[in-house]
């Protein structure tokens, strides 16, 4: 029986090299995620007319931006039709590897891969209210959303993971969606700074390492993803099905 072609999950846009559809895996009851409803992206500021009229054809009217203070008011950004809801999450790599530059440390690769497990698990402790507030978003409807950080990798990353888990989609599908950002993103030139090379290659990209401090703190801190999306998120289990009934396609049969 000849299958229908899967919608294109990279999404060919100017201005934004990671942006791209969580559709298609699959989820509770074998039931897959619907296409072009939830999208994932680097940060929104370089989109062209062209690519703004993209998003609009995909009917995306909701945007939720991740990024700090400073790094949203720095690349700031308006879609005409599409509804901007600021979730601030303070970036904390860059500040500590200063602090310890500050200190006479040089940093070396082994170094950033604990600072990005360190904010990782930072995610999963100190900004749940962030994650929380972006389930209540999916909840209250299904209207084509795009989430957002600076680069789309590590708050973006974690938010994705915590959807399509939450979908019931396996931890090695997650997994494979959080790494697709090493094959997308390109940093973005002119981003010059005193750390090596070897460092750089870390803190622009993502290792399995990184989501597996986070999700091992939910793990490990609340008992597990159901624990944590009901106790921590507020998601409980009329919530689940809720976001299930909107974001997996019906049952066949």
């Amino acid at each position: 029986m000849p299958h229908e072609q899967a919608p294109s999950r990279s999404l060919p846009l100017a201005g934004a090299t990671n942006f791209r559809d969580l559709g298609g895996y699959i989820g509770h009851g074998g039931r897959a995620v619907k296409w072009r409803r939830i999208f994932r992206s680097d940060h929104l500021a370089g989109l062209t007319a062209e690519d703004q009229a993209l998003l609009a054809g995909l009917g995306v009217t909701r945007a939720v931006d991740f990024r700090g203070q400073a790094e949203s008011a720095a690349y700031a950004y308006a879609l005409p039709g599409v509804a901007y809801h600021p979730l601030a999450i303070e970036p904390t790599v860059v500040q500590r590897a200063l602090e310890l530059q500050r200190t006479g440390h040089r940093i070396t690769a082994q170094d950033a891969v604990g600072l990005m497990q360190e904010t990782y698990r930072g995610f999963v402790h100190d900004n749940a209210p962030r994650f929380a507030e972006l389930f209540r978003l999916l909840l209250a409807s299904d209207t084509p959303t795009v989430f957002h950080c600076t680069a789309g990798k590590d708050r973006t990353g974690f938010a994705a993971a915590l959807i399509l888990l939450t979908l019931g989609v396996p931890r090695d599908e997650v997994m494979h969606d959080y790494l697709l950002t090493n094959s997308l993103y390109q940093r973005p030139a002119g981003m010059a700074s005193h750390a090596p090379e070897e460092v750089l290659a870390v803190l622009w990209r993502v290792q399995q390492e990184f989501l597996d401090a986070a999700l091992h703190g939910v793990d490990h801190d609340y008992g597990g993803v159901q624990a944590y999306l009901q106790d921590v998120l507020g998601v409980d289990a009329a919530a689940q099905k809720h976001l299930a009934g909107l974001y997996l396609q019906p049952a066949v049969g």
